[in-house]
């Protein structure tokens, strides 16, 4: 007589059970661990700790499996915390060295994790500088430690913050000081610089702050100045050379529209971004507009601008950061799948034909640096 294998011919035993049980559970706790570890340096503070605490993480990390990778989650932790491919690490300089000399140069941006735009957008201004002011010693400092520390923990690149990079200056016996901010305008990020130099500047003999890219912020919304007239011209040209027109007009007759997304502020400066606009339709660029992640001022915000281009008849879209670096804003909140990315957002709108995405930051471009370049000349002589 035959036999036929039945559902219940491989036993379970309850120690299996058990088993699975505890290994998941063991899982959990190796992945929460590196989670909180994360989150702990998450902050926009250092301490003593610090630098500790990133070396800890990322050696945490290293030691989960891939499943258990994906099981990080924290306030703040995720996956792509270690896991995202930025590019090269090697290829950027952090400018920490000692052996300074009299006069220093220091750069000082925001700061982005992502290291090919830490490479090419900060450091082409950084070398722009280097170039054009031989006799000063460039070097580098971040105001957001959140960034510093992502970049020491996943990639065991030492950032100086502005303290660390002011006190680096006073212990190697610098005796005149320039500061050239990346920002783009007088907004809480420049105004926080401007607290710490002035904190240091008994320390040196001559200490000055060149103007952040787009110059004086002015009243309202109708100033506009030769800064923000150069830079409307710069980046409008390289984003009409990227998408591959001979020239602006000829993008326009083929209904195609330049937005430019900015980070948007709560602060009195946001009417820069309300400038830029101006200076944008005062150059007669009828088919540029300006928005912001943050929709700060509120005509800058997504719905509005997608309105904006409707209202004039373009069917196509180029979205490109008017950020210095292409960092996580330009990936994620511009150029993501996600569906509150403005790319998503465009397309959820369903009246346009083909929306596209130039991910590149402002530092790259030679006529940006070029104003850079020309900011510090100005507090050099």
């Amino acid at each position: 007589m035959g036999t036929k294998g039945k559902w219940y011919d491989h036993e379970v035993t309850v120690s299996d059970v058990q088993s699975e049980d505890a290994e998941a559970g063991d899982d959990k706790v190796a992945a929460d661990k590196v989670a909180e570890l994360i989150d702990s340096i998450y902050v926009q503070t250092w301490s003593e700790e610090t630098d500790s605490l990133c070396e800890e993480a990322k050696k945490a990390w290293d030691a989960l499996t891939d499943e258990q990778k994906e099981m990080v989650e924290g306030e703040d932790a995720d996956p792509d915390y270690f896991g995202r491919d930025t590019g090269d690490a090697s290829k950027d300089d952090p400018l920490n060295g000692d052996d300074i000399g009299e006069n220093e140069l220091l750069v000082v941006s925001f700061g982005t994790s992502f290291n090919d735009s830490r490479a090419e957008d900060i450091g082409g201004i950084e070398k722009a500088l280097a170039k054009a002011y031989p006799d000063w010693s460039v070097r580098r400092a971040f105001t957001a430690q959140i960034i510093i520390n992502h970049v020491n923990a996943r990639d065991g690149e030492k950032i100086d913050n502005m303290e660390q990079a002011m006190q680096r200056a006073v212990d190697n016996g610098v005796k005149n000081l320039v500061v050239q901010p990346t920002h783009l305008m007088h907004g809480a990020e420049y105004d926080e610089l401007t607290e710490v130099v002035e904190s240091y500047k008994d320390k040196f003999e001559t200490v000055a702050i060149a103007e952040p890219l787009l110059g004086e912020v002015g009243k309202d919304a109708t100033e506009i100045n030769e800064d923000k007239e150069a830079v409307a011209k710069a980046i409008t040209s390289e984003a009409v050379k990227t998408a591959g027109f001979d020239s602006l007009d000829a993008a326009k007759e083929d209904g195609t529209a330049f937005v430019f997304m900015g980070h948007g502020t709560s602060h009195t400066a946001k009417v820069t971004y309300s400038q830029m606009q101006t200076q944008m339709d005062k150059l007669g660029y009828e088919n540029v507009f300006i928005g912001t992640v943050e929709g700060e001022p509120e005509e800058t915000a997504l719905t509005e601008v997608i309105n904006k281009v409707k209202e004039n008849g373009y069917k196509k879209v180029i979205l490109r950061p008017l950020m210095v670096v292409a960092g996580d804003h330009a990936n994620n909140d511009m150029a993501g799948d996600d569906e509150d990315s403005w790319k998503s957002g465009f397309e959820a709108d369903g009246s346009f034909e083909s929306i596209d995405c130039q991910i590149a930051g402002l530092g790259g471009i030679a006529d940006v640096q070029s104003i850079y370049v020309e900011h510090t000349g100005a507090v050099i002589k």
